[in-house]
């Protein structure tokens, strides 16, 4: 994959690809700054998914007609790309799940089950509820710790605070890669590396980085890499959980059923081999082989160029903004990603959000699934903007007067 020929990134032509992007909401051009939320879909994305319902619909690894082999072949050539584009050992080391939400709850019950009273887990104050509510359960079901690391204004992690919270007892460290709230790019190479000295796993929520970093899991040395396939241009349903060999091994499984087993009497079931003893039930066929096209129309362009852009967008969008009086930035990081968080003194995010929607512009308003964060900030919730590679400058500037025009009405 590395080796071949990618092609010139030019925004231009991505839109392109994109159909969703070529419509009117309110007779206004669809301005979609949602994207943290959710991407929107190459068309070779969406011809993929009309293909295998019309001419490979069938169920896998149990047929042996013509179809479900068809069926059977691209499900695991699409693991085996996925594999390869995150640089993973074994394919067998990605497991399908329906999405980060799921991967996280499948560590947090199998990985669990592998825990003791008094054990530790460490997440940061900046975590999705997704990575704060299965730990909550596990910690109530095995009477494990959970443990906090703070973050300081600039939605940063305190790290002298995690050198302090880590320790011996510490069995798992789960942090998110990117925060999906504030944009901040956490320092996972040192936090890996730190907790691996005291002998801890860790797993990494990548919802936020995968579309937007070059992710390489060997590299990184993490335990798991977690993602949902909607928010990396694939479809809804359908996501991934990394894990490495050895720890997947001694993971008890998460659900029975059908494909999880390899045999079953009703003394005694001995379990199959990874990745199936994960994947129990009739999995999201279509949602598998259709991720693994939209990473392949993602790798056709050099990552590096992708991260650039969209840090030109970001710098870009807050430059803007910070001329706004009574603006209030939440999420000021120096590592940041493509995530713009903000309020205006006096206009509750909703309302602002409501105006630019009916300017054709979609951004987020709320809590984000983050209300500890919003607790810490003291504030019910932000506008945010969160970009992708097909957004542009021009956008961003239409964007910039729309809010303009929300603050006059709205103040």
């Amino acid at each position: 994959m590395e080796n071949q020929t990618k092609r010139r990134f030019s925004v231009r032509e991505v839109r392109e690809d994109f159909p969703a992007l070529r419509q009117l909401v309110y007779n206004k051009n669809l301005i979609y700054f949602d994207n943290g939320a959710t991407s929107q879909k190459p068309q070779r994305v969406i011809d993929a998914i009309d293909r295998f319902y019309t001419k490979e619909n069938a169920n896998i690894h149990r047929g042996v007609h013509y179809l479900s082999q068809k069926a059977t072949d691209h499900y695991e050539e699409a693991r085996t790309f996925i594999a390869n584009y995150l640089n993973a050992k074994h394919t067998h080391e990605i497991i399908f799940t329906k999405g980060t939400t799921d991967s996280i709850n499948l560590v947090a019950f199998s990985f669990g089950e592998l825990l003791s009273a008094g054990d530790e887990i460490l997440i940061s104050a900046m975590e999705h509820h997704s990575n704060i509510v299965p730990w909550q359960l596990l910690c109530e079901r095995k009477k494990c710790v959970l443990k906090v690391v703070p973050i300081n204004s600039k939605g940063e992690l305190i790290m002298e605070e995690f050198d302090r919270l880590l320790s011996e007892k510490t069995k798992l460290v789960a942090i998110t890669h990117i925060s999906n709230t504030l944009g901040t790019i956490n320092p996972v190479r040192e936090i890996i590396n730190k907790a691996h000295s005291k002998g801890a796993r860790v797993l990494l929520d990548g919802a936020q980085s995968i579309q937007h970093l070059k992710i390489d899991v060997q590299e990184l040395g993490c335990d798991f890499y977690a993602f949902s396939g909607h928010k990396v241009f694939g479809p809804t349903g359908i996501g991934v959980l990394y894990g490495k060999e050895a720890i997947l091994e001694k993971m008890p499984p998460y659900q029975g059923g059908g494909d999880m087993i390899a045999k079953v009497t009703f003394e005694k079931t001995t379990y199959n081999e990874l990745p199936l003893k994960f994947e129990a039930g009739t999995p999201h066929i279509a949602g598998g082989i259709c991720l693994a096209e939209a990473f392949r129309y993602l790798d056709q362009f050099n990552i590096q160029d992708i991260e650039n852009y969209e840090a030109e967008l970001v710098n870009y969008a807050q430059d803007l903004l910070s001329t706004f009086e009574d603006i209030e930035p939440v999420g000021t990081a120096r590592q940041k990603a493509s995530v713009v968080s903000f309020n205006i003194e006096g206009i509750h995010p909703f309302d602002l959000g409501t105006l630019l929607d009916k300017q054709g512009i979609a951004v987020r308003t709320g809590h984000h699934c983050t209300q500890p964060l919003m607790d810490f900030f003291k504030i019910p919730g932000t506008v945010r903007a969160s970009f992708a590679f097909y957004n542009t400058k021009e956008e961003i500037d239409y964007f910039i007067e729309a809010v303009q025009k929300s603050v006059q009405l709205l103040k």
